[in-house]
């Protein structure tokens, strides 16, 4: 199966948005990247509503990139409505976030995401590591197949 979309990265800080996608290009793997800014953009995004209405929702990315502390609707609620979803329960999730909270940490595993990953500090290492999801979740997971 070929995926159109590969990343979607929810991302409200664009500096880490900036660094994320600068990662992801030095090792072509964001070529087929969709940013979006807050938790409802990327609701919509996935569902097929809102600003991105008649999109298909069918058409899953690869991967999700997630932050958690975001405005409108917040990572949590957006992995809750993932998950709960048939089109997109199976989608991977990864949390990047600054959040180092037990509850944050233990409420995305509870909600079913795939990994958390708390963005490092320096620059050299947010880099390696956004590179390092992208290798494995692009290059080397296996994706699940999409819905018809």
């Amino acid at each position: 199966m070929t995926y159109q979309l590969e990343v979607l990265l929810v991302e409200d800080n664009p500096a880490d948005a900036e660094l994320t996608i600068c990662a992801l290009k030095q090792r072509h793997l964001a070529n087929n990247l969709v940013h979006v800014w807050d938790g409802q953009a990327a609701l919509d995004f996935l569902f097929g509503t809102g600003a991105h209405a008649g999109r298909d929702s069918k058409q899953q990315p690869k991967v999700v990139l997630l932050d958690l502390k975001l405005p409108k609707v917040d990572g949590i609620s957006v992995l809750r409505q993932l998950r709960a979803d048939e089109r997109t329960k199976a989608t991977p999730v990864v949390v990047l976030t600054s959040s180092r909270e037990d509850r944050d940490v233990i409420e995305s595993y509870n909600l079913g995401v795939n990994s958390y990953i708390v963005k490092p500090v320096n620059f050299e290492n947010f880099s390696e590591t956004v590179s390092n999801l992208g290798m494995y979740w692009l290059l080397l997971n296996e994706p699940p197949l999409q819905t018809p």
